[in-house]
């Protein structure tokens, strides 16, 4: 039991480690780029599972997650 604790602790320490020799992301080559300052989202409407369009403007002051996946 204690060489699974103790192989979990060096797991987790080992994919640290290299989560942190990895570095921060190359934003550039992904051709993502930062908004600054930010800008507020665009007016736009979408339908619902239930077919009733949503506004964002209907959203104000509330946080929205906004997903949209592609089957391609």
């Amino acid at each position: 039991m204690i060489r699974r604790y103790a192989f979990a602790a060096v797991a987790a320490v080992l994919c640290t480690v290299a989560a942190a020799a990895a570095g921060a992301p190359d934003f550039a080559a992904m051709r993502v780029e930062r908004i600054d300052p930010p800008k507020p989202a665009p007016a736009f409407e979408l339908p619902d599972l239930a077919g009733k369009t949503q506004r964002l403007g209907d959203l104000r002051g509330k946080v929205v997650m906004l997903v949209f996946w592609a089957t391609w």
